[in-house]
């Protein structure tokens, strides 16, 4: 066999070993499972702050399993467990939320199927920064306690103000134990191997309830409560970059 003959039979091997890594790295399917630490903040009539209740947050965890697609897109399933709280009384201004004085708790088990973006198309990437955006639909579990024990009608019944007949419709309005949520949210992660890579990211939920925190009426009945999060964690990344592995040639 001469030299020509063997190039070109090493151009075949190499080329047909290119062909075999791309085939492998699309058909072999990738998974990742993530761990969190999160920061459950409720937003709300309870609280005067548009950004949520920093005062009253809780502190939970957030588990998923995700299945990238392509180098841009994955799938994830979620699972948030944590707790949501709002008091009046942490707040003295407006005067009136140290008379009204309502507060509420909650547990949160969240279950939700989220798309994951990567514009950078980087979720085959071993090292370095990758930002995301997530959406997607879910259904939290609550189990909620109110309490207007403090209330001050008499501050309320002084001004002209029909807040307690209002708080009367509310206390007899039943509470929601199941409600569906949308969240969206976006994150940024730092890969420091195939393996392993950290996160920190933040989910909105957009809610469509006004008795999140137990109140509506006797509160601000045009507007619907919230909730968001802020999650650090690690991610950990299951099987092979690529299933087949093809020799180094010399000639």
């Amino acid at each position: 066999m001469n030299r020509n003959q063997q190039k070109i039979i090493a151009l075949l091997i190499v080329s047909g070993c290119q062909n075999l890594l791309l085939s492998a790295q699309v058909s072999v399917p990738k998974y990742e499972i993530g761990f969190g630490v999160s920061s459950f903040v409720y937003q709300g009539d309870l609280t005067p702050s548009r950004l949520g209740s920093f005062r009253t947050q809780r502190f939970g965890l957030n588990l998923y399993g995700s299945k990238i697609l392509s180098p841009s897109v994955s799938l994830r399933a979620n699972l948030a467990v944590g707790g949501l709280r709002g008091d009046d009384a942490e707040y003295s201004k407006p005067g009136y939320r140290q008379q009204r004085n309502f507060n509420f708790r909650t547990p949160v088990i969240e279950l939700s199927q989220l798309i994951v973006w990567n514009p950078l198309g980087r979720n085959y990437d071993d090292r370095g920064f990758s930002p995301y955006l997530f959406g997607g639909a879910g259904l939290s579990f609550l189990k909620i306690k109110r309490d207007w024990s403090n209330y001050n009608a008499e501050y309320f019944n002084a001004g002209g103000e029909d807040v307690t007949a209002r708080l009367a419709l509310d206390t007899a309005h039943s509470l929601p134990r199941i409600i569906p949520v949308i969240p969206a949210g976006a994150g940024v992660r730092y890969n420091f191997s195939q393996r392993l890579a950290v996160s920190l990211e933040s989910s909105y939920r957009f809610v469509f309830t006004d008795y999140l925190d137990g109140f509506s009426q006797a509160a601000n009945p045009k507007l619907d409560d919230k909730y968001h999060t802020i999650t650090i964690g690690a991610v950990y990344r299951i099987g092979k970059k690529n299933s087949w592995a093809c020799p180094v040639l010399r000639y």
